[in-house]
């Protein structure tokens, strides 16, 4: 038997013998269970020889398999790894500084996958089954988790955790990314505090979540300011007067859902400065609009799309979703209601930019009108400016000059 065969083997059985003596009628602690852990590893390695590596090795992952993610801890606690994607229990892929590889590890069986799915779900007050085999939630330290279980995933159970900085990502380490200038964070900055409505649009990865919550550090500080998401992610600093909200899906005990609708409706009752929608992708988009159409500038959003103008096309499709209104009117009420679109891509060489900066200007017969402030140019690469801001009353307003 190959020594790596033998290791797991003794794992699962130290495992086993651990799992049949505890007594579960009260709560260990964190340091009991150690000991425990190593009372067993000292009984083992006696009988099996055990080297001092694979002793250290053997608590190390116990521990993680009976108190944390088992195999995942390692991948989670590596600030290196931005994504971990889960295809059942034998593939698992991570995107480590942009480049996606297989994982060497695996699960020991689909029980123990569908254990962590569990404890993940319950951690979060969320549940996932057949039943309901979709569900959005969030670890312990802000992650973003989608689980898809069986029947619906065929090769399932699928998992994806999209890894957050500890530490939320500011409009300084942006620029030192190369995602924009510092002339362009001057400007942006100044929208944010004058109370222009912003749009942050973008496709999957392109960083909109990152740069919303960048954006965000703009905000005055004595502001009220409502969060409202799917799935808790933003991680919004020096704001004392904070609420965060995050939705809720029904469950089997007779809980009613909490949706995004419910929750803006919610939130225009609680005195809010700003309301932070922290993605729009449905109906919600009516509320959003007439939120920001109704005396609460400064709100800030994101949404996928793959331009500026495109995200104009989608908002009108999932207006549409919630009411049934005519296309003119849809029109008028966007270019009332956005002031900036801000949009996002990846590269190739997998680095984030603003691509575009985009001034809501009016609507007319072949819809909103846009006015192109800023855009990246490929063949230089730098974000560069293309007009003037047009709406200019809200800085006028403010104490703060254009840049």
């Amino acid at each position: 038997m190959k020594r790596k065969e033998f290791y797991q083997e003794i794992k699962g059985k130290m495992q086993q013998e651990l799992l049949r003596e505890m007594d579960f009628s009260k709560e260990l602690e964190e340091e009991e269970l150690l000991e425990l852990i190593d009372e067993k590893i000292h009984e083992t390695a006696l009988e099996n020889s055990l080297w001092l590596e694979e002793r250290k090795q053997l608590r190390k992952e116990i521990y993680r398999a009976m108190r944390q993610l088992d195999i995942l801890q390692e991948l989670i606690e590596n600030p290196k790894i931005t994504e971990i994607m889960i295809n059942g229990k034998d593939y698992i892929f991570i995107e480590q500084e942009g480049k996606i590889s297989r994982w060497e590890n695996s699960f020991d069986s689909e029980e123990k996958l569908n254990t962590i799915i569990q404890q993940i779900a319950s951690g979060c007050n969320r549940a996932v089954n057949e039943a309901s085999p979709i569900v959005d939630a969030r670890l312990e330290n802000g992650s973003r988790v989608n689980v898809v279980l069986k029947p619906v995933a065929l090769n399932g159970p699928i998992v994806t955790i999209r890894r957050f900085p500890e530490r939320a990502v500011d409009m300084e380490k942006l620029i030192e990314l190369g995602a924009l200038e510092e002339v362009h964070s001057i400007f942006l900055g100044n929208l944010v505090r004058a109370g222009y409505n912003i749009l942050i649009s973008g496709g999957t990865g392109s960083g909109k979540t990152t740069f919303l919550n960048a954006l965000s550090g703009f905000i005055p500080k004595d502001e009220r300011v409502i969060t409202i998401e799917d799935s808790a992610e933003l991680q919004i600093a020096g704001i004392e007067n904070l609420v965060r909200l995050e939705t809720r899906n029904a469950n089997v005990e007779g809980c009613l859902p909490v949706s995004i609708r419910d929750l803006i409706r919610t939130a225009l009752r609680m005195r809010p400065d700003r309301i932070i929608v922290g993605e729009v992708r449905g109906a919600e988009a009516v509320d959003l609009l007439q939120a920001m159409n109704t005396g609460h500038d400064g709100s800030l959003s994101t949404g996928h799309s793959n331009s500026a103008a495109d995200l104009l096309s989608r908002l009108e499709t999932m207006v549409l979703m919630g009411i049934d209104l005519p296309i003119s009117a849809i029109r008028r009420q966007i270019a009332s209601a956005v002031d900036i679109i801000i949009h996002l891509g990846r590269l190739r060489d997998k680095s984030r930019k603003v691509l575009e900066i985009m001034e809501v200007t009016d609507c007319g017969e072949q819809g909103v009108r846009l006015n192109p402030l800023y855009k990246y140019r490929y063949d230089k690469g730098k974000l560069e400016k293309e007009g003037e801001l047009k709406n200019v009353a809200k800085l006028q307003a403010s104490v703060f000059e254009l840049v």
